[in-house]
């Protein structure tokens, strides 16, 4: 669902805009497009994932930028790399 519809609360999926708080008590997070993730959202989900297009250099130097603020913050965080059609999990 889109957020601020009537039953936000109760949809498995909420798209939101950044900075606005989700409804439905997300376990997950999945942010776009440079999206801004912090380490306190972080405290409260089993997961976040942040999607970036590593042939952008401006994306990848937003991507850089918030992992090591994460991990300033004491996120355990990991990464997936694509190299020759593979993905690999990086640490």
């Amino acid at each position: 669902g889109l957020a601020g519809g009537p039953h936000d609360a109760r949809q498995p999926a909420l798209l939101t805009v950044e900075g606005q708080a989700a409804a439905n008590a997300p376990r997950c997070l999945i942010a776009l497009d440079g999206a801004e993730v912090t380490g306190a959202e972080c405290a409260e989900l089993e997961r976040a994932c942040i999607v970036f297009d590593g042939n952008d250099p401006e994306a990848l130097e937003r991507a850089r930028v918030q992992w090591r603020a994460l991990k300033e913050a004491g996120v355990a965080a990991e990464y997936w790399s694509e190299a020759d059609g593979r993905w690999e999990r990086k640490q």
